[in-house]
C-alpha cells in the first residue's frame, strides 16, 4: 500500500430527530446510508469505510473529493427513500489524507480533514439558519452546497427514489430505465425528477466537478 497522501473529502453526518425515532427506524436509516456507501464505492474506486459514530452519527471517506456534493445528495436521497421524516446533517471537508487500510473504522482515523469535517458539522447544527448540508470552505463550493441543500430538503420519498439512480456519475440514465427499475411509469418518474429539481442539480454537479478536476 502506498504511503503517499492524496486529496480526499470526509463527510460527517448526524441523523436528524434520532431521539424521537423508534429503534427500528434508526436501524433502517443506517442500513440505507450503509447501502448508499456500498454503491458509491464504484464511483470513488474504493471503499468509503462507512462508520457509525456516537449512536446517531456517521462518517465516510471519499477518494474523489470532486464528487463530494454528488455523494452528499445521494446519501440524502437514499435516506429520504425511507420516508419524509428521514433526514441527516451532512458536513464536508477536503484536504490531505493518509492511505487507509481495508475495513478501517473511521472512529480511529486522524488528520486535519477528519477534524475539519466534524467542526463543520458542529457549525451546521448551531446555525440559526436551517441549513442541513455544508462545506468547510467559504467560497462558491459552499454556496452550491447551501442551494443544493435547500432544494433537496423538501424531496419526497418518490422524488428521492427517482433521483437516486440519476446521481450515479457517468452516462446519464434514461427516465425509461429508472421507471422500469422502480416499477413506475415513465411519466411518474419524469414528474418526480422535475419536482426534485434534477435538471438544475445535474448541470450544477457537471460544472462543479469539471472545475474541481481542473483545479486538482
Amino acid at each position: 500500500m502506498t504511503t503517499e497522501q492524496t486529496h480526499i473529502a470526509v463527510l460527517t453526518g448526524d441523523i436528524i430527530g434520532s431521539t424521537k425515532m423508534e429503534p427500528g427506524d434508526l436501524t433502517r436509516a443506517f442500513d440505507a446510508l450503509s447501502a448508499a456507501a456500498e454503491v458509491q464505492a464504484d464511483w470513488h474506486g474504493e471503499d468509503l469505510h462507512f462508520t457509525r459514530q456516537r449512536g446517531d452519527g456517521w462518517q465516510v471517506r471519499l477518494a474523489r473529493p470532486e464528487l463530494a456534493l454528488r455523494s452528499a445528495l445521494a446519501f440524502r436521497a437514499a435516506l429520504r427513500c425511507e420516508g419524509k421524516e428521514f433526514s441527516t446533517f451532512i458536513a464536508v471537508a477536503e484536504g490531505a489524507g493518509n492511505p487507509i487500510a481495508p475495513n478501517t473504522d473511521l472512529n480511529k482515523a486522524t488528520g486535519a480533514t477528519f477534524i475539519n469535517s466534524g467542526r463543520t458539522l458542529d457549525r451546521l447544527k448551531e446555525s440559526p439558519v436551517p441549513v442541513q448540508m455544508g462545506h468547510q470552505s467559504a467560497d462558491a463550493t459552499t454556496a452550491a452546497f447551501i442551494l443544493a441543500d435547500y432544494i433537496s430538503q423538501t424531496w419526497t420519498p418518490a422524488q428521492a427514489a427517482a433521483i437516486l439512480p440519476m446521481l450515479s456519475p457517468g452516462k446519464l440514465r434514461s427516465h425509461t430505465d429508472v421507471a422500469l427499475a422502480l416499477g413506475k411509469s415513465r411519466q411518474a418518474v419524469t414528474k418526480a425528477l422535475d419536482g426534485a429539481g434534477f435538471d438544475a442539480i445535474w448541470l450544477a454537479l457537471k460544472n462543479i466537478e469539471a472545475e474541481e478536476t481542473q483545479d486538482d
